[in-house]
């Protein structure tokens, strides 16, 4: 349950911009808007960082920036920025089987190297205290160049915020994964998995 009340609609300029826009995009409004349409500086502020990473983030390619703010989102344990990535993951058309093994990635054999370096980065970099071994930081300058190992940063930093808002406030999915289709292969595969725990 949220611990604050969530707004479906404002009398002040921006949170009614900002309402109406996931409205727009999403099809409803989405949680972390209706949280933050308590103050407009926050949504101004939130709104600009999306906007600059959505238009100018473009150096990582975009299943790798998936993986690392999936796996930074799982770290945290936030169920809304779970949902909604496992959601983004599928509509990118991230392989299937890549978006359900992200939780075992350390024993799943979907991965190459350059994106279990971008998952460890991404656990690594979350964790608090931040600890990043020197090992880690020469495997992704064999496989990244300085701008990518920057932006992969900022990924990763920008969803522990996100993360960290919505976790903090007590937001929890809006079903965005239920909304996927998923191949029947995988579907029975996720089965056997859900019967085991």
């Amino acid at each position: 349950m949220a611990h604050v009340q969530l707004a479906d609609k404002a009398d002040r300029l921006i949170p009614k911009v900002a309402l109406r826009y996931s409205r727009h995009r999403f099809g409803r409004v989405v949680e972390p808007v209706a949280a933050a349409a308590h103050h407009s500086g926050v949504l101004l502020a939130m709104g600009a960082l999306e906007t600059a990473a959505e238009r100018g983030w473009r150096r990582l390619e975009p299943s790798l920036r998936w993986l690392a703010v999936q796996a930074a989102a799982m770290e945290i344990g936030c169920s809304w920025c779970t949902d909604y990535g496992y959601y983004e993951g599928m509509q990118q058309g991230t392989d299937p089987i890549k978006v359900r093994e992200v939780l075992h990635w350390r024993t799943s054999d979907v991965y190459d190297e350059r994106e279990r370096a971008v998952l460890e980065y991404a656990e690594a970099a979350t964790a608090t205290p931040v600890s990043i071994a020197d090992e880690l930081m020469e495997r992704l300058h064999r496989h990244f160049t300085e701008p990518e190992i920057v932006e992969l940063a900022a990924w990763v930093a920008m969803e522990n915020f996100r993360s960290r808002f919505n976790a903090g406030l007590g937001l929890r999915s809006q079903g965005f994964s239920e909304n996927c289709e998923v191949p029947t292969t995988v579907e029975s595969a996720w089965s056997s998995e859900r019967s085991l725990d």
